[in-house]
């Protein structure tokens, strides 16, 4: 039995103005940010989810409390939603960390998973931990519907997991992961997953789901 898992990232931070790398650091929602949020809410009053899991980071903590207030799930935080940690990148723009270390900002750009930033972590264990956290998700909610709510990143790196392509084409094979728009992959927990969707907008839907499952965090979604 497959679950049906939601990739959302974050709203926008104060940083997404700059294009600057946020990795590990905790940073806050702007106020579009915060809107953002709102309106993953009201997209999720109607999805009928069964769980919300998230990231311990602020930004995602902040973006999946309005999702909690508007269907009554109480979040999962687990650590291992964590966005990557980019080291020495953390908080610069692309061209300032050229100008600061252009031998490995370039190493990077070639091959993101063979050369991460200095001082970063290494997608590889990120990957693992993030993985290891959704097949849980799996095991605790086998046949429902589940909101994650993460980062770029570390998404990137899952759906590359998930569908067996290599990590290191994080970056080309995703390029973008847009802010509270939803990524949806159906998952048993192991082997390959399947893409139903990508970077789509969190409009209201027109339809949902006949079915509320309980057992698997929170509690039952309302109407």
């Amino acid at each position: 039995m497959t679950t049906e898992l939601m990739l959302v990232r974050h709203g926008e931070t104060v940083w997404h103005a700059d294009n600057r790398y946020t990795g590990s650091s905790d940073v806050a929602l702007t106020d579009r940010g915060r809107r953002q949020a709102e309106e993953l809410a009201g997209w999720a009053r109607l999805a009928r989810l069964d769980a919300v899991w998230v990231s311990p980071l602020a930004r995602a903590r902040d973006t999946a409390a309005a999702v909690s207030a508007a269907t009554g799930l109480v979040a999962t935080v687990d650590e291992r939603l964590r966005e990557l940690d980019f080291g020495s990148g953390e908080g610069l723009t692309a061209a300032e960390m050229h100008q600061r270390f252009p031998a490995a900002r370039a190493a990077f750009r070639s091959d993101p998973v063979a050369h991460p930033l200095p001082g970063g972590e290494d997608p590889r264990a990120a990957a693992d931990r993030g993985s290891a956290c959704l097949a849980d998700v799996t095991r605790r909610c086998p046949g429902q519907r589940v909101l994650v709510v993460g980062h770029s990143t570390l998404t990137r790196l899952l759906l590359c997991r998930l569908l067996g392509l290599p990590l290191a084409r994080y970056r080309s094979a995703f390029p973008v992961v847009r802010n509270c728009a939803v990524t949806t992959v159906h998952w048993g927990g192991t082997g390959a997953a399947a893409l139903v969707e990508y970077n789509v907008p969190t409009t209201v839907p027109t339809t949902v789901p006949t079915t509320v499952h309980a057992g698997c965090g929170g509690k039952e979604a309302t109407p």
